[in-house]
Formats: C-alpha cells, sequence, structure tokens
C-alpha cells in the first residue's frame, strides 16, 4: 500500500481508535501455493493484544496455502467515497478541469498465522470473539462438552495471527488547504450516499493536523 506523507497515520492510537470504532471486518490475504492466485478471505475478526484471531470454516481451501506459507496480510478498508472532479477543481479554473480521487481509510496487518486445532482453544477463541460481538452475553456458553457450539467445534479451526508490521492510511486530501477540505466534507455530507457522511467526519476531524502540506 502506497503511502503519501500527508496520507500516514498520525499514530498507533489513531488507527487503533479507528478500528475499534466497529471495523472489524476485513480481508485475509494468504501467497497461493506454487503456480496457484493468492486466496483472499473476507471476514470478520478480534484484536487481542498484538494478535488476531478469526475462525474458518474447515473445508476452506485457505488452509493448505497458510500452512504452505504462515506470511499473511489482513487488510480492513472503510469510509471510503469517489470525490468528482469538479469538488477539487482550483477557484480560478473551470470545474471540468478538476481530477477526481477516491478518499478512504485502511489498516493492512502483516502477520504470522498461527493455527488454532485443539478443541478447548477453538472455544476459548469464540467467547473471545462473542465477547466482542455480543457483549450482552445473549449467547449459549461455547464448550467443548456442551451444545450447540461444541459439535460444532470439529467443522472450524482458528487462526491466531501474530502483527508484525502496521500499515496505516487516512486518504482525505490533507495537503490540500483547510478550507478545500471543509467544502468538500460538506459536500460529502450534502450528497450522503453509501459512506459519504462517516468519510466527512473522517477528513473534518484530521482537519487541523495538516495542510496544506509542506515537503
Amino acid at each position: 500500500m502506497f503511502i503519501q506523507p500527508w496520507d500516514a497515520t498520525l499514530g498507533e492510537a489513531e488507527w487503533q481508535t479507528w478500528i475499534a470504532d466497529g471495523h472489524d471486518f476485513g480481508q485475509l490475504s494468504v501467497n497461493g501455493l506454487p503456480g496457484q492466485p493468492p486466496t483472499v478471505v473476507p471476514t470478520h475478526f478480534t484484536c487481542d493484544d498484538r494478535h488476531l484471531l478469526i475462525h474458518l470454516a474447515r473445508p476452506n481451501p485457505v488452509w493448505k496455502a497458510i500452512e504452505h506459507d504462515q506470511n499473511v496480510v489482513f487488510t480492513v478498508i472503510g469510509d471510503y467515497a469517489f470525490i468528482p472532479g469538479p469538488w477539487r477543481a482550483k477557484a480560478d479554473t473551470p470545474p471540468t478541469d478538476g481530477v477526481p480521487t477516491s478518499y478512504y481509510a485502511a489498516v493492512q496487518f502483516a502477520c504470522r498465522a498461527g493455527i488454532v486445532d485443539e478443541p478447548g482453544a477453538k472455544a476459548e477463541l469464540l467467547r473471545r470473539q462473542l465477547a466482542h460481538f455480543q457483549p450482552d452475553g445473549d449467547h449459549a456458553p461455547v464448550a467443548v462438552d456442551q451444545p450447540p457450539y461444541g459439535r460444532m467445534l470439529s467443522g472450524i479451526r482458528g487462526l491466531r495471527l501474530e502483527v508484525t508490521e502496521v500499515r496505516a492510511k487516512f486518504k482525505y486530501d490533507d495537503h490540500k488547504p483547510v478550507e478545500h477540505r471543509t467544502s468538500v466534507a460538506d459536500r460529502l455530507t450534502e450528497r450522503g450516499q453509501g459512506l459519504d457522511v462517516p468519510t466527512a467526519r473522517q477528513q473534518l476531524r484530521r482537519l487541523d493536523r495538516i495542510g496544506p502540506w509542506k515537503p
């Protein structure tokens, strides 16, 4: 992932807060077996210190690729929107001379994958995930010897991804003047399609960070 200086994260606290703010779905990318393309799996995940926790169905073809190469990447993308060219045109130029772009936030975790197969360890992984996704505890106990989860554990395998590097990008025209970014955020809020509103929030949140960029 290419990151311009003005798109770089403010630090660990920024991307960690962004992940914790409901961005818990991403794509697991695994190197393919010789002669095959990489395998990409969309899935929910939870964070556990410097690890990401995932579980997938045992028949998933990703397992052979992971057993061949434990180096994987997990990518989370959100708060994205297409920005039309006229919105970015300079004041002294025709609107049609503006160049469109994409705004988005992305966090990429480079990881070493560890497969979790022991039933008790898988149950613990599921308990940690449910504590995140169903914090009210409105689910049956997750135990090896109790239904419904006990009999289903054999059908899944767990993944404990040890994070070795994090690359985070917040691409919201931070190299442009504050007035420009404020105008685009207002336009996004007014358009209100897809993720326009959360995209505008990200842009406004970073207004006092930098801009216009000076190398």
